[in-house]
């Protein structure tokens, strides 16, 4: 295991890379997104982010959250009053980012995990922190038991790293658990898993994916009745999120577009309703 800390297990220190992403991110002129958070926690972890700095997967990393973040926004405009589930939150700040001021959201994570982010987080009357593997349906009673439906639940870059056993056990845990939620997930197709030890990111910490998906038929096919709401790759996100970004974005993508690299091409952010 790394030594860079701070006091994380291997796969949980991917955590920190979406958040340095952010906060580079948040420094820029013109920003995809901006996260004063992440830039104040990078500030106070003990870590050395600069390892991470100049990789393409940091924009990967900042493109991802960004669609994720208006399908949780869609989700609350149908239904303002609804619940958020973070799977695998790490240090995610999308609460800050999206909230309505109505929804009640959870933040799922390891207990290392969120005993880091206690450092940085505090718990409210709509907002709860969960010290649970994924794995475990022990905390689908805590969610189902504080509050209503609708569900939406996010698991951004957290589920590749599972084996796909445990994958489908989780899918079919929440479908049999919370009918008609919403689920959004990314999956790595196997040119991605088999070559991640070269992986620019993934190649700097020990942690590596396990799950290997051809696609959302995949998934789809676990649970009948699952319906894929969106599937998108980096390259090809659909308007409403890659028209407002900035330039250097466009170009970067339009580029990526047609190259046509597997690397691209077979990792896919994907948004489900479950039966």
């Amino acid at each position: 295991m790394t030594t860079h800390g701070p006091f994380l297990g291997a796969v949980q220190e991917t955590l920190l890379i979406p958040l340095y992403g952010r906060a580079v991110e948040h420094r820029k002129e013109d920003a995809a997104l901006r996260d004063a958070r992440a830039e104040e926690i990078v500030a106070a972890l003990p870590y050395d982010f600069g390892r991470f700095d100049g990789l393409p997967s940091l924009a990967g990393t900042v493109l991802r959250t960004v669609l994720f973040d208006r399908w949780v926004r869609d989700f609350l405009t149908t239904h303002p009053a609804g619940t958020v589930v973070e799977i695998g939150t790490g240090l995610n700040t999308r609460y800050e980012r999206v909230d309505n001021g109505r929804a009640r959201w959870f933040e799922l994570d390891l207990p290392d995990v969120v005993d880091v982010r206690r450092s940085f987080f505090t718990d409210t009357p709509r907002r709860t922190m969960i010290a649970a593997s994924v794995t475990d349906s022990a905390w689908t009673e805590t969610v189902a038991a504080d509050a209503d439906g609708p569900y939406f639940f996010s698991a951004e870059a957290v589920l590749p790293f599972l084996d796909e056993t445990d994958v489908r056990a989780v899918v079919g845990m929440l479908a049999e658990r919370f009918p008609g939620s919403w689920l959004a997930l990314d999956t790595a197709g196997p040119a991605i898993v088999d070559d991640q030890d070269r992986h620019d990111a993934l190649s700097k910490v020990d942690a590596r994916m396990r799950w290997s998906c051809a696609g959302p038929d995949v998934v789809t096919g676990w649970c009948p009745g699952t319906e894929l709401l969106a599937s998108h790759t980096l390259s090809a996100l659909p308007p409403r999120v890659h028209d407002p970004l900035p330039a250097a974005y466009q170009e970067m993508l339009a580029g990526l577009a047609e190259q046509r690299l597997p690397q691209v091409e077979e990792y896919r952010l994907n948004l489900f309703r479950l039966p």
